[in-house]
């Protein structure tokens, strides 16, 4: 503490409390910040979503480093950053076929996780690639994350792919009676959406979307960790909650997407029929959406009567396994789940 010295020789603390004005005149500040930080975060998802990104985009690059030290040493044929549209970097596609490959391949199309507001193409391009060496034509494809573009958009961008996937299929080795369509987490989802519009005309008017393919073009789909039922999702608090419904908020541009036609419509759960594609299912039994997404999907479809390989683990397995973990290729488990993938695909498909 200083102190200044008066005329008589006296001493007067008086400096010295200066100090504790300007801490709590910056406590006040600090207050005021998280106050309107509050008010805006109330207003829109933007803050929390872009906070929500930055996690998502770390671990995404992190876990797609570690899947580039699987991809096998098979030369490819890669066509990267391809346009499928005029809607920039959202509405491009990656491809990669095997280059001894001297016709079209049976082919999957796989659409990225993210919680609807983060990843990219890239984020998969590791795996498109392992699959690839397997004698596949894999596509990596690109849309508009949230909030910069809002529900159905993506939808409708990835019908545009589909099209455009079907009508260059000569130029991109892809045998367009052999597609399958696949997806991760928010990416499963979307996935599981577009094989919905495909095989049923009544999702496909409500949704008020023509499918760029036909039914019997769609043989399989590859389902991971992902949303199906968005009123149980709804239903979940704590960091995981707040994360998943700040995303929502973010993908359909309104806090009630729960209660309106965004979530009824992206809970395929209650769209599917007898005709969704053969799926395989899979989800870590450390991923809580596993338990209220993946597994009651899986069992929806089966009670359909759809053809359906699932690989979930039981509940006391160990290591857990987390939101994703088929991409985390340094783990056995995710070793297995990748060989089951592709044991699915050659069950499924012809070359």
């Amino acid at each position: 503490m200083t102190a200044s010295a008066h005329d008589d020789g006296s001493v007067h603390p008086t400096k010295g409390r200066r100090p504790w004005h300007r801490t709590k005149v910056a406590a006040g500040i600090v207050l005021i910040v998280v106050a309107v930080v509050a008010i805006i975060g109330a207003l829109t998802p933007w803050p929390s979503a872009m906070v929500i990104r930055a996690v998502f985009t770390q671990g995404g690059d992190e876990t797609a480093a570690e899947m580039d030290k699987h991809v096998p040493d098979t030369e490819l044929t890669e066509k990267l950053d391809l346009a499928y549209a005029d809607g920039g970097a959202d509405t491009t596609m990656d491809v990669f076929t095997p280059a001894s490959a001297t016709g079209p391949l049976p082919t999957v199309v796989w659409i990225h996780g993210g919680a609807w507001i983060s990843g990219s193409k890239e984020n998969v391009d590791p795996y498109m690639r392992i699959l690839a060496a397997e004698g596949y034509t894999t596509i990596a494809v690109n849309y508009t994350i949230g909030p910069e573009g809002v529900y159905p958009l993506a939808v409708h961008q990835l019908n545009d792919a589909l099209a455009y996937i079907d009508a260059h299929a000569d130029e991109l080795g892809v045998d367009p009676t052999q597609i399958v369509l696949a997806g991760d987490s928010a990416g499963g989802q979307l996935a599981s959406q577009m094989a919905t519009l495909i095989t049923s005309p009544d999702y496909a008017e409500i949704m008020d979307v023509t499918p760029a393919l036909e039914a019997e073009q769609v043989v399989a789909t590859v389902l991971n960790c992902g949303v199906y039922d968005l009123a149980a999702l709804a239903t979940l608090d704590g960091i995981a909650g707040w994360g998943l419904k700040t995303s929502m908020w973010a993908y359909s541009g309104t806090k009630t997407w729960a209660e309106d036609s965004t979530g009824a419509t992206m809970s395929t759960i209650d769209w599917v029929t007898e005709d969704f594609p053969t799926t395989y299912i899979s989800g870590g039994n450390g991923d809580g959406l596993t338990w209220l997404q993946s597994i009651p999907m899986a069992q929806r479809l089966d009670a359909l009567g759809v053809d359906v390989t699932t690989l979930f683990w039981p509940a006391p397995h160990e290591p857990q396994l987390p939101h994703e973990y088929q991409f985390h290729l340094d783990m056995p488990d995710a070793q297995t789940a990748l060989q089951k993938t592709i044991d699915f695909l050659d069950a499924h498909t012809t070359r």
